[in-house]
């Protein structure tokens, strides 16, 4: 993510961009998926766990990131692009938990259905995570499978 990309998004959310919350806007866009505070600490390892969780912590505020509960026990935050946007939920997605290797995945192309909530309820956000077993992990436990079947 280049600087501008960087000043741009701040800037909508209405904060300054430090380098403590650009290192971590470029690790959330370098993953490709949403990552824990513990994730990003073992990859920014010159930036202490208390500062990451606090920034985190404004992003989410700011509507600058959005946090996913993927049922693992640790709440992954991912960039919303969409930031300052009066649609800003339009940045929801579904997400795919892989039980084997723990990774989490965006799958941002398809859209959360439209639920019909009953009038006098205002939701605030949408969780919805698939679990199951990501390509790689699929692929190693189907070889397993077949090096079993093989062994005598």
């Amino acid at each position: 993510m280049k600087q501008e990309e960087i000043d741009r998004l701040t800037s909508l959310a209405g904060i300054r961009p430090s380098p403590v919350r650009t290192l971590l806007l470029r690790a959330l866009d370098e993953s490709g998926r949403p990552m824990s505070s513990q994730e990003l600490g073992d990859v920014l390892e010159t930036v202490n766990l208390s500062s990451i969780t606090r920034t985190l912590a404004l992003f989410v505020k700011v509507g600058l990131v959005h946090s996913v509960e993927d049922g693992s026990g640790a709440v992954r935050y991912e960039i919303c692009y969409s930031v300052g946007s009066p649609h800003n939920h339009n940045d929801l997605h579904p997400h795919f938990h892989c039980v084997m290797c723990g990774r989490t995945f965006c799958f941002d192309h398809i859209a959360i259905p439209e639920i019909d909530i009953p009038d006098g309820y205002a939701p605030l956000s949408i969780n919805f995570v698939i679990k199951g077993r990501c390509p790689e992990c699929d692929r190693r436990h189907a070889m397993a499978d077949i090096k079993k079947e093989y062994d005598c």
